[in-house]
């Protein structure tokens, strides 16, 4: 069945085993039809020519519907497959224009680059199952994607950068501000050992936690709420990243860093180019700030209270 085929002896085993249940258990095919025809339904064509069928009529017409379902069936398997073969190719041609951008301009994160492990959660990451379209050919294009309510998935190039320069271990614990649709925290996910990510619009959160949880994404805890104080019962973090642009670096979220972690966020006023900046804590009450790079970045939202 992997491949989206059902063999005959496979249709042969459907056909007895749900002629038997419907033996066993008096059901009638008309309840059956009844249940499923519409005037849009090829089945209402069937229920219409059997209204004064025996018992061999209704066999007839079972085995008649389950050819239908499973043709159905193994048409939308192909479908499917398809649409994850062109995925692929379109995340792995992704990955390789995240690797030739980071080797064409050194001067953001060095000679070294992006790292393997970072290039491997990139093309590990489903991107088309988090934002609205689920479209392969939109979501692995190098640019950013609307998601709703004045908000962005960031290009993926961003997305990497902003992962390298978290320095993010497998032992780590992780927090995120600006969950969005959940595609940064998913990437986070691959690398770290925990991930607590806030969002503070509730559908965008409702539908982060909805598309991690699907995914089997069990390292991330979503919260809904305004980031600007973090999350210390999830605390303290080895790494920060902040998905929207603010002024100044949020004092709650430098005290919620670990000795040795590091934040990166785009510090800059809004709609407007930002600095994307990265802090690292060096003592308890000692950091040291540098920028990376111009970024363009949604505001950051805070809360009416």
């Amino acid at each position: 069945m992997c491949g989206g085929q059902l063999t005959g002896q496979m249709q042969s085993w459907y056909q007895d085993l749900l002629e038997d249940r419907l033996t066993h258990c008096g059901h009638s095919l008309d309840a059956v039809f009844r249940l499923t025809a519409d005037r849009s339904n090829p089945l209402v064509a069937l229920k219409r020519s059997t209204q004064n069928r025996g018992p061999i009529g209704d066999r007839t017409i079972m085995k008649t519907l389950l050819l239908l379902v499973l043709s159905m069936v193994a048409a939308a398997r192909e479908a499917t497959a398809q649409e994850d073969a062109q995925c692929v190719r379109e995340r792995a041609a992704m990955v390789e224009t995240i690797r030739a951008y980071a080797r064409s301009d050194a001067s953001v994160l060095g000679q070294q680059g992006l790292s393997e492990r970072v290039l491997e959660a990139m093309g590990q990451t489903k991107r088309h199952l988090f934002i609205p379209e689920r479209s392969c050919s939109i979501a692995y294009a190098d640019r950013p994607i609307p998601i709703g309510h004045g908000q962005t998935i960031s290009q993926p190039f961003i997305v990497a950068l902003m992962t390298q320069l978290a320095e993010v271990a497998s032992d780590h614990v992780v927090l995120e501000v600006g969950t969005g649709s959940g595609y940064q925290a998913a990437i986070l996910a691959h690398l770290a050992r925990k991930v607590c990510t806030i969002e503070i619009i509730p559908p965008l959160a409702e539908a982060a936690a909805k598309a991690l949880r699907d995914l089997a994404y069990d390292n991330v805890s979503v919260r809904l709420g305004d980031g600007y104080g973090g999350w210390p019962e999830c605390g303290p973090f080895d790494a920060i990243v902040v998905t929207a642009a603010l002024g100044e670096l949020p004092p709650p979220l430098i005290e919620q860093l670990k000795v040795g972690g590091r934040l990166v966020m785009p510090v800059g006023p809004a709609y407007t180019t930002q600095n994307l900046t990265v802090v690292e804590k060096i003592d308890p009450g000692k950091t040291t700030t540098r920028a990376v790079a111009l970024v363009r970045f949604v505001p950051f939202t805070r809360s009416q209270n």
